[in-house]
């Protein structure tokens, strides 16, 4: 083997692979918050979840015979199927059923499209409320945006077409996590499109006939959510549904319910939100944290360590240097004599 293939092959400088390993960790650091953190904290852009809510102790209008039905179970499910909709954008497929004693008393559809960044309605594409096309829907969608401050926040209730704010309440603690409390209120408003011919005695004793009626919804809605990942761990809805006469006073009860997130989606939900949570907090401050000043020290490390074999290699040539000037170039020794060179 050569001597130009021995030092082709030569050993990297000491210190060189822990200065590298120092420099890769100092900008792993400073990707993780800045870079990586805001493409994990967004919505999904696909994926089916459902959110069940019950109420025992109900009650509601059975419009087959046009009865109070009272003291019954209510399930209130809500079923959303997302798919993606461009880089930032979620097209939700909504769909919500009421049932009372396995009979459906309520149902409609949504389709909303939510910004994954700030989980906030978009319009565009196709969006509707049962079909109305013409809805301008606005404000936060069902999850509030991963880290926001104590803030309020429009939220969007498809049945009265608007958005009234979620003002924050406090903190509380659900299933073992901080969590922020939220609370809508809904005064007694009239339901878009919900006119109908109904009894006229349900207003007015004895009177026969039929009136067109709209129903009203009068509605307060919590919900617990965790701060970091911005999952709703918990929900509660009291609900009241009356029908009113258009040209005429009174009202008579549709709908009366506490309803409740059951306690399975409960414990799922705020599983869900702790390991999301967790992954936050590492890409946004415990790893960055620890990477830096590892990766700072061995790169100082490093540094150190390739000034110092340097130093010692100069000190070598430096002796090597002395050593050959004792003896004159152009003059030979033998015999402890010296000699001229020829």
């Amino acid at each position: 083997m050569s001597a130009d293939d021995t030092a082709g092959r030569r050993a990297l400088p000491r210190g060189t692979v822990p200065a590298a390993v120092g420099a890769f960790l100092l900008t792993l650091a400073a990707m993780l918050p800045l870079y990586v953190y805001d493409r994990v904290a967004v919505l999904p852009a696909q994926g089916r979840f459902e959110m069940t809510m019950v109420a025992d102790g109900a009650g509601y209008l059975d419009t087959s015979r046009w009865a109070w039905v009272d003291g019954v179970r209510i399930v209130r499910n809500t079923s959303v199927s997302a798919q993606a909709h461009g880089p930032d954008w979620s097209a939700w497929e909504m769909s919500v059923d009421t049932v009372a004693e396995g009979a459906m008393i309520d149902h409609w559809s949504r389709r909303a499209i939510v910004d994954r960044d700030t989980g906030r309605a978009v319009n565009c594409c196709g969006e509707h409320v049962n079909g109305d096309r013409a809805v301008r829907q606005a404000g936060l969608v069902f999850s509030w945006p991963p880290g926001v401050g104590e803030a309020d926040h429009p939220f969007y209730d498809a049945e009265v077409r608007a958005a009234p704010v979620m003002e924050f309440q406090g903190t509380d603690e659900v299933a073992g996590l901080t969590v922020r409390r939220y609370t809508q209120e809904i005064p007694a408003t009239q339901v878009p499109e919900s006119a109908r011919e109904v009894p006229a005695w349900l207003f007015t004793p004895g009177a026969e006939g039929t009136v067109t009626a709209g129903r009203w919804l009068e509605l307060t809605r919590t919900y617990w959510v965790e701060p970091v990942s911005g999952t709703v761990v918990n929900a509660h809805e009291a609900r009241l549904e009356t029908l009113r006469p258009q040209n005429a006073s009174g009202e008579a009860h549709l709908l009366y319910a506490e309803l409740g997130l059951r306690e399975n989606q409960i414990a799922g939900r705020a599983e869900q939100a702790r390991v999301r949570s967790l992954l936050l907090r590492s890409l946004d401050s415990w790893a960055p944290w620890a990477l830096g000043p590892a990766g700072g020290l061995l790169l100082v490390a490093g540094g150190a360590i390739a000034l110092r074999d340097r130093s010692r290699d100069a000190g070598r040539d430096g002796r090597g240097g002395a050593e050959g000037a004792g003896a004159p170039a152009d003059s030979d020794v033998t015999d402890g004599k010296r000699v001229p060179s020829a």
